[in-house]
C-alpha cells in the first residue's frame, strides 16, 4: 500500500494539474471505486460537476481536493494557488488503497483496462482518471471539519510532516502504550503516514528492534525513531516514492525508484550496510518485518 512519501508525490502532481481546474463531468464506471460515497455514484456525480478544484492536502496515506463553488458564469473559474480551505466546505476525498492510481491523461488516450472513475473538466484539457486494479481503494465527496480535514478523516491523527504535530505528545503517548513498537508506529491514530516499509527503515536507522515495549522506550529514543522516519521518508519523497511493482506510479505513470535505497526492507539474507550482518525477515502482523539482527537488538521481553 502506498504510504506517505508516494500519496504526496500524486498529491504534488495533482496540485500541478488539477488545481484550479473545474469539473465539467464525470464518469462513474465501477461502483466500488464510489462505495465510501453515502449518496451513490449519481450523487457524486451531481457534487463534482461545476466544481473547482483548489490545492490537494494530504494527512498520513489520505489525499483530498477541496472543491470550491466557480464564481465564472461561463462555469470556468481563475486558478486559484491558496489552499483554499476558508472557501471550501467539501472535497473530493482519495484512497489509494493497494493498487490505486490517480492518473492525469490526455483526453484521447485509451482508456486504461482497470479505469474505474474519470473527471473532464471544462478547459477540454487533460482528464483526472482513478484507476483500481483491485478496488480496495475509492474516492468519495465528505464534508471538511475543523482545520479543513475531511469528517471521515477526522480520527487519523497528524503526519511527522505536519506543522501542527507534537513531538513530546508523540514521545508521551508511546510510552503511554503497552504494545511493540512497530505496531505503535502502524497505529494511524497515533501518527499517520508510517507504514510497513518505512517503519522498518526507520527502526533500522534508530537501531531498534521492532519489537521493543514502548512503555519502556525512552523519549530520547522516541524522538530518535520518529526523527529516523521523517528522515527516510525525506529521502523517499526525493526519489519518487518506492516502486516494488507497477501499481504505485505518480500522476505521469512513472514509477519510484527509493526501492534501490532500502536498507532493511525486502532485503532478505543480504548484508546490513551498516555491519555486515545478513539481513532476517521475521513474520509480523500477516505481514514481514526486516531488520538486521546485530544492529537492532531483540529485546529480552519483546512485545507484538
Amino acid at each position: 500500500m502506498p504510504e506517505l512519501p508516494e500519496v504526496e508525490v500524486v498529491r504534488r502532481g495533482l496540485e500541478r494539474w488539477v488545481a484550479g481546474r473545474t469539473v465539467d463531468d464525470v464518469e462513474v464506471l465501477h461502483p466500488r471505486a464510489v462505495r465510501r460515497h453515502g449518496g451513490g455514484a449519481a450523487d457524486l456525480v451531481a457534487r463534482l460537476r461545476g466544481r473547482t478544484a483548489a490545492v490537494p492536502v494530504r494527512r498520513g496515506k489520505y489525499l483530498w481536493v477541496p472543491l470550491r463553488q466557480s464564481g465564472a458564469a461561463s462555469g470556468v473559474a481563475e486558478p486559484d494557488r491558496r489552499s483554499g480551505e476558508e472557501a471550501a466546505d467539501d472535497a473530493l476525498l482519495v484512497h489509494l488503497g493497494m493498487s490505486g492510481q490517480l492518473l492525469v491523461q490526455p483526453a484521447d488516450a485509451t482508456d486504461e483496462r482497470h479505469l474505474r472513475v474519470r473527471l473532464r473538466f471544462t478547459d477540454g484539457g487533460r482528464e483526472l482518471r482513478f484507476v483500481d486494479q483491485r478496488t480496495f481503494g475509492g474516492v468519495a465527496v465528505d464534508e471538511l471539519g475543523a482545520g479543513g480535514v475531511p469528517l471521515s478523516v477526522a480520527h487519523i491523527a497528524p503526519d511527522p510532516f505536519d506543522p501542527a504535530f507534537d513531538d513530546a505528545a508523540f514521545a508521551r503517548r508511546l510510552r503511554a502504550r503497552r504494545t511493540g513498537l512497530k505496531r505503535a508506529l502502524l497505529d494511524q491514530t497515533l501518527v499517520s503516514g508510517i507504514g510497513n516499509i518505512y517503519a522498518d527503515e526507520a527502526l533500522w536507522r534508530a537501531r531498534l528492534h521492532y519489537a521493543r515495549a514502548t512503555e519502556g522506550v525512552t523519549r530520547a529514543e522516541a524522538v530518535r525513531v520518529l526523527d529516523a522516519a521523517r528522515a527516510v521518508m525525506t529521502d523517499a519523497l526525493a526519489q519518487g516514492g518506492t516502486s516494488f511493482d507497477s501499481l504505485y506510479v505518480n500522476v505521469n505513470g512513472e514509477s519510484g525508484y527509493f526501492e534501490r535505497s532500502l536498507a532493511v526492507y525486502g532485503r532478505e539474507g543480504q548484508e546490513c550496510d551498516r555491519c555486515g550482518t545478513p539481513i532476517r525477515r521475521e513474520s509480523f502482523m500477516n505481514r514481514s518485518s526486516y531488520l538486521c539482527p546485530a544492529c537492532q537488538k531483540r529485546p529480552r521481553h519483546p512485545r507484538w
